[in-house]
């Protein structure tokens, strides 16, 4: 049996957590996360705590059964706590500046780069080479950062461009001179 799915799923006070059919709501104080689960796969409520099961061991429900549980159980940390990225830029002549709600990168183009926020996420500054993404939604925050950092990976020669907090850049050796 999946050790991860069997695992029951403790709900923390302040959030609820309803299931209807296929489809669980998560509500705490952060917002509202939903997400459907698939058929072969049930999720019930029990005394204060979601325990997610399958019902034969077929190779699929077996893949699933554990995804479904970390699924639901990131959506209770999303509405609660909520998740963070952090992405730095590095570079000379690279920075960052708030612009509103939207973030303005100068990353050695001809124009800057203005990145407006999706829906549910949060763009702050730090300094003039720190973005933070944040939102309740592990997947979006992750999307949403791997967005900005495509715009300049870094690259390997001199490590310029956009970094998580924290990456470590490969560093290549140059052109050998005579």
């Amino acid at each position: 049996m999946s050790r991860i799915g069997r695992l029951p799923i403790v709900i923390p006070a302040g959030v609820t957590v309803s299931v209807d059919g296929q489809d669980v709501a998560v509500k705490g104080p952060k917002g509202e996360l939903a997400l459907s689960v698939a058929k072969s796969i049930e999720v019930s409520v029990e005394d204060g705590q979601v325990v997610v099961s399958r019902p034969d061991d077929e190779r699929e429900s077996r893949s699933l059964h554990g995804l479904t549980r970390t699924l639901i159980n990131n959506n209770i940390i999303g509405v609660t706590e909520g998740y963070t990225k952090g992405l730095e830029v590095v570079g000379t002549g690279y920075r960052v500046a708030q612009k509103g709600a939207a973030v303005e990168f100068a990353l050695g183009f001809s124009h800057p780069v203005l990145v407006e926020p999706p829906a549910g996420i949060t763009l702050t500054v730090e300094g003039n080479n720190k973005v933070t993404v944040s939102g309740i939604s592990k997947q979006a925050v992750g999307e949403a950062a791997a967005n900005i950092r495509k715009i300049r990976k870094p690259e390997p020669y001199k490590g310029k461009g956009v970094r998580y907090a924290g990456e470590v850049v490969r560093r290549k050796a140059g052109k050998a001179g005579k």
